[in-house]
């Protein structure tokens, strides 16, 4: 083994390689993701400290007066520890886990991937990146449908920086709805959502914007009052009911507030 290899592999020439084949790219928060990693020798023997997959997304921050973007890790999955790649060999390792629940979806600007990363000491660690189209928990697109019979249409959908909301994440994903139809147009200028999967039911933060209606709205509305932050959890028992069930709730709850 010569040592010009040695420092060619050092820095990435002639070193292992990676590669990630997912089963499939439409995956659902909270579903089951499965796949195998290819790795293949390079010109000498490398031993692999660790291998990794990630699930990373992206959030926006405030800094300096400027938006900037970050990268954050939803999930690190541990594969496997400490094996030998020889030269030229190719190894398959399969794998399957659990999509976290609290994943966001990759709608509008929300890129979700996963990485894999072995570890190699002494040398440019091989990666490779995969985007997966990232849908809804199932109680998540229960309420998604619910809002979408009560005539709201979806804006827009961000990943912003706010680590006391975020818990395990240091960002929120937040879907912003207006009123096209149904019993909120004319009474709502939008709706804001938050969802937080839990193990028995959904957590929601909503932020209800009423529509300025005469002198009085319109003072509110300069005074930053028209607004109402409410959190309400809808228990897995009253999910299992359907959209048109939480349809309901969510009206009489919003009406409240509008």
């Amino acid at each position: 083994m010569s040592f010009f290899k040695k420092m060619l592999a050092s820095v990435g020439i002639g070193s292992a390689k990676v590669d990630t084949r997912l089963d499939t790219d439409h995956i659902a928060a909270g579903e089951e993701v499965s796949g195998v990693v290819i790795i293949t020798g390079g010109q000498l023997e490398q031993k692999i400290d660790n291998l990794y997959l990630y699930i990373k997304t992206q959030y926006q921050k405030e800094e300096n007066d400027h938006k900037v973007t970050r990268d954050a890790v939803i999930e690190r999955v541990l594969l496997s520890r400490g094996f030998t790649v020889q030269a030229n060999e190719t190894k398959e390792l399969p794998f399957v886990f659990t999509l976290p629940a609290h994943t966001p979806v990759t709608l509008r600007r929300s890129p979700v991937w996963v990485e894999t990363g072995l570890d190699i000491a002494m040398a440019v660690d091989p990666t490779d990146r995969d985007y997966i189209e990232v849908m809804p928990h199932v109680y998540s697109q229960t309420v998604l449908d619910a809002l979408d019979r009560l005539g709201f249409r979806l804006r827009e959908v961000t990943n912003d920086y706010a680590p006391r909301f975020g818990g395990e994440l240091p960002f929120v994903q937040e879907f912003e709805f207006v009123p096209a139809s149904g019993p909120f147009r004319g009474l709502l200028d939008e709706l804001e959502v938050l969802f937080f999967v839990q193990e028995d039911g959904l957590e929601l933060f909503l932020q209800i914007d009423r529509r300025a209606r005469g002198f009085g709205g319109l003072l509110s509305e300069a005074l930053e009052l028209d607004e109402s932050f409410v959190r309400f959890h809808l228990p897995a028992s009253e999910l299992q009911y359907g959209a048109d069930h939480v349809a309901d709730q969510l009206e009489a709850l919003i009406r409240s507030y509008a």
